[in-house]
C-alpha cells in the first residue's frame, strides 16, 4: 500500500485563522497537568474569575458519575473550572463512583477556596473500575498548589494530561474582532477511539475571554457541537463520558454587543470546534486515513447529518479505504441506510474529485488512479443527492489492524 504509517494527525493541515495555543490563551485562565503514574493522569484548568458556563454530554444511558456532576454544575451557570482525571473512566462504578466524582469536585474547591458547585468535573479511561482515590487525592492537592503558587507545574502540559490512547495533543485558538474589542477563543480535546455521537469519546475544554451570559453560551455552544463533533464517528460506539464544557470568564471586558458580533463569534466558536473535530477523526485509533464525506442536495439538515454520518462509520466504506480499493457503491449503500428516501437517478459521487458516479450512472475510472487518490491521507467523499438545499459535514477514519490491537489489549 502506498499510505504512511505515519497518523493522518500529523499531516492534518493548520487552519490558517487558527493559533495552536491551548485554554489558557484568553485572558484569566490557567491549566497544569499531573503525571500520577503509569495509568493515571490528571489536570486542573481554571478561571481567575467566575466565569458563565455551557456544557454538551454523552446521551448514552450507562452515563459515568463525573458527567451527572457536571451536568450539575452547568445547570447552575456558574463555574470556576474543571478537575479531570484520565485513566479511569469512573463509569459504571455505582454508589461508590459517585461518592468519588463528589470527592474529586469538593477537594479541589477546599483547596482552591470555592464552592464546590463551581468547580465540574471530567473522567477519561477504563469502564467499570473504581478510582484510585489515593493517587486521585495526591493529583488534587498537587495541582492546587500549583495553582494557588502561580507555577507551571509538572512535567506535562494540561492538554497531554488528559490523553489516553491519542497519539498526540489536540488544541486550538483564535482571537475575534468585536464590536467593542478582541475576544480570544481557546481549546484542548482528547478522543480517538469510542467514537461517535452523541458525541464521542472526548473531552473537549473550551475557554474565552468573552463576556457572556449563560443562556446565550449554551445557543452558542449548541451550535458549534452540532456542526462539528455531532459529526464524529471513529468506530460506531458511543461513550459514557463525553464532556464538552465551555467558559465565558468576561476578563476581555468585551460583550457581544450586535447580531453581529454574535455571528462573528459563532463562526469563530464553531470554526475551532470543527478544526478539534478533524484532529479527533484524523488519531482515530489505529488510522492512516481521515475520510471526509460532503453530503449535499438533502431535504433537511438532520437528514444530510444523518447520511454524512452513516458513511464515516460504515466498516465496510472504512475497510475499503484501508486496502484503497475504490468499492464505491458502499458509500451509496450507506447513504441510503438511513433517514429520508432519495433518487439513486438523481445522485453522483465522487472521491477526492475523482468522479465514479454521475447522476445515476456509473462513471468509467482508472483502477490504478483510484488507488492513488485514496493513498493521500485524507479521502473526501463528496456525495449529492439532487433533493434539496440542505448539506452536512462528517469525519471518520480507515478501520486498521491497529483499531483492533488496541483494544484487544486495552487494559493490559
Amino acid at each position: 500500500m502506498e499510505s504512511s504509517h505515519q497518523t493522518p494527525i500529523h499531516h492534518l493541515a493548520p487552519d490558517p485563522l487558527l493559533g495552536a495555543e491551548d485554554v489558557t490563551f484568553p485572558r484569566g485562565f490557567r491549566a497544569w497537568g499531573w503525571q500520577g503514574g503509569p495509568h493515571l493522569k490528571m489536570a486542573l484548568i481554571w478561571s481567575d474569575r467566575e466565569a458563565a458556563v455551557a456544557g454538551r454530554f454523552t446521551t448514552n444511558a450507562a452515563r459515568a458519575a463525573p458527567v451527572t456532576v457536571s451536568q450539575e454544575v452547568v445547570r447552575g451557570g456558574k463555574s470556576r473550572g474543571v478537575i479531570v482525571n484520565a485513566g479511569n473512566a469512573n463509569a459504571l462504578t455505582g454508589e461508590a463512583g459517585r461518592r468519588d466524582a463528589l470527592e474529586m469536585q469538593r477537594r479541589c474547591a477546599e483547596r482552591l477556596g470555592v464552592a464546590p458547585h463551581l468547580v465540574a468535573v471530567a473522567s477519561t479511561g477504563v469502564i467499570g473500575v473504581l478510582m484510585p482515590m489515593e493517587q486521585i487525592r495526591e493529583g488534587i492537592d498537587r495541582l492546587a498548589e500549583w495553582a494557588q503558587g502561580g507555577t507551571a507545574g509538572g512535567t506535562l502540559s494540561a492538554a497531554e494530561a488528559i490523553l489516553t490512547t491519542d497519539t498526540c495533543p489536540k488544541t486550538a485558538s483564535i482571537e475575534v474582532r468585536l464590536s467593542r474589542g478582541v475576544v480570544r477563543i481557546g481549546a484542548i480535546a482528547k478522543g480517538a477511539g469510542m467514537i461517535h455521537p452523541q458525541m464521542a469519546t472526548m473531552l473537549v475544554f473550551i475557554t474565552t475571554d468573552a463576556a457572556i451570559a449563560p443562556q446565550a453560551l449554551d445557543g452558542l455552544l449548541g451550535e458549534a457541537t452540532d456542526n462539528s463533533f455531532h459529526g464524529l464517528s471513529v468506530d460506531g460506539d458511543m461513550s459514557t463520558n463525553d464532556t464538552v464544557l465551555l467558559w465565558a470568564n468576561g476578563a476581555s471586558g468585551v460583550e457581544l454587543a450586535t447580531t453581529e458580533d454574535r455571528e462573528s463569534f459563532q463562526a469563530a466558536l464553531t470554526r475551532v470546534a470543527r478544526h478539534l473535530a478533524r484532529q479527533i477523526a484524523a488519531d482515530g485509533e489505529g488510522a492512516r486515513h481521515l475520510i471526509t464525506v460532503r453530503l449535499s442536495g438533502a431535504r433537511t439538515v438532520e437528514d444530510a447529518r444523518q447520511k454524512a454520518r452513516a458513511v464515516v462509520r460504515s466498516n465496510l466504506v472504512k475497510s475499503a479505504v484501508y486496502g484503497q480499493d475504490a468499492n464505491w457503491g458502499r458509500v451509496l449503500a450507506a447513504v441510503g441506510s438511513v433517514g429520508e428516501p432519495w433518487d439513486p437517478e438523481k445522485a453522483s459521487l465522487f472521491m477526492n474529485g475523482l468522479a465514479l458516479y454521475r447522476r445515476g450512472r456509473p462513471e468509467p475510472f482508472d483502477e490504478a488512479a483510484a488507488r492513488r487518490v485514496m493513498g493521500s491521507w485524507e479521502v473526501v467523499f463528496e456525495v449529492e443527492l439532487g433533493e434539496g438545499t440542505a448539506s452536512a459535514e462528517a469525519w471518520g477514519c480507515d478501520l486498521t489492524e491497529g483499531y483492533v490491537d488496541i483494544n484487544a489489549h486495552y487494559r493490559s
